[in-house]
């Protein structure tokens, strides 16, 4: 099976991702923080940073730049909810490849179907009094000095082929 799927990327992750660069870009050095001293570590309390947008960028009271905390792993639900929506994506790719399957093995066989009723060359109808004209022929070879003999032969075929003249034109009315 393919392992294809597809993932949606909104306007506010691109935002996110383009401000991410240009800091990135901005930023050539990053600046070790200063280790207070001993007599100063009673002095100064450690500023915690919430990465609210708010607080973004503006540097706490101690004066250390601001901390970033990579953003917290989506919740449990969202994570449950694109796995059912990438499970269905997947049985429904699997009902469509079924579907292509078969209307393929269908088609092919329409096609072979097609196929063999244009070029198929249909049965010829026995010529009506064969049969007869062969006879009268071979009288004929036989007889080449006396055709009179052949003449119940002739008769025969000429009887044959009124009577199927005769069916032939009733049919066609």
């Amino acid at each position: 099976m393919d392992d294809a799927f597809t993932i949606q990327i909104s306007s506010d992750l691109v935002k996110q991702l383009a401000t991410d660069t240009e800091k990135a870009k901005k930023k050539t050095r990053k600046p070790k923080p200063k280790t207070p001293k001993p007599s100063q570590q009673n002095k100064i309390k450690p500023a915690i940073h919430d990465d609210s947008p708010s607080r973004k960028g503006v540097p706490s009271a101690a004066g250390w730049p601001p901390m970033y905390f990579p953003a917290p792993p989506p919740a449990n639900a969202e994570v449950d909810a694109i796995r059912s929506v990438l499970q269905d994506s997947e049985k429904v790719l699997e009902k469509l490849e079924k579907k292509e399957d078969e209307m393929v093995v269908e088609v092919t066989q329409k096609a072979k179907e097609l196929h063999d009723k244009e070029f198929k060359l249909p049965q010829p109808k026995p010529m009506p009094c064969s049969t007869d004209l062969t006879a009268c022929l071979e009288c004929y070879k036989e007889n080449t000095k006396d055709p009179l003999k052949c003449s119940t032969l002739v008769k025969n075929f000429a009887d044959c082929a009124r009577t199927i003249r005769q069916q032939v034109s009733s049919s066609s009315q």
